[in-house]
């Protein structure tokens, strides 16, 4: 048993984030403190933490272990289990990516080679207004993509 040194309260050993530095071997405040105080300083500092996140994420060395990953069994198990989730949760989408995909490969649908926005060529996606008519892309960088995105809703039926 184990005073928590935020709320006072005793608990259990086990209510505690282990941690070899502290006399017992576990850290002095208990889970749900050391949780609601990191909650609240994300949601506190939420920009700065998503710029952070996103910095440490295309670190070259980590993006370069994400590439090995997928290159594993274990990696294309995992990308087969997130595909079947993405499916089953956004049947339309799913669906209206796979009828642009086969348009294109079947020339009915051509892809664009820069974006209709700015006029980029870097990583030009298809981009469904509305996911009821598959065959109607916008082709957008991704940059812009990911703009129309964080402003619009597509419509979905």
């Amino acid at each position: 048993m184990k005073v928590c040194r935020e709320c006072q309260i005793e608990k259990p050993l086990s209510d505690f984030y282990k941690h070899a530095k502290m006399a017992d071997g576990h850290l002095n405040k208990c889970i749900v403190c050391v949780k609601a105080r990191v909650g609240k300083h994300r949601e506190a500092n939420l920009e700065r933490i998503r710029e952070y996140d996103k910095k440490r994420g295309n670190q070259p060395h980590r993006v370069q272990a994400r590439k090995e990953y997928a290159k594993t069994e274990e990696g294309k198990r995992a990308k087969k289990k997130a595909m079947d989730v993405y499916s089953r949760r956004f049947p339309m989408v799913y669906a209206s990516h796979i009828i642009t995909s086969n348009a294109i490969r079947d020339c009915k649908l051509i892809k664009a080679s820069n974006c209709s926005i700015c006029n980029s060529t870097k990583k030009v996606e298809g981009h469904h207004d509305d996911y009821t008519k598959p065959l109607q892309v916008r082709w957008l960088c991704e940059s812009c993509h990911k703009e129309w995105h964080r402003h619009n809703k597509p419509i979905y039926e």
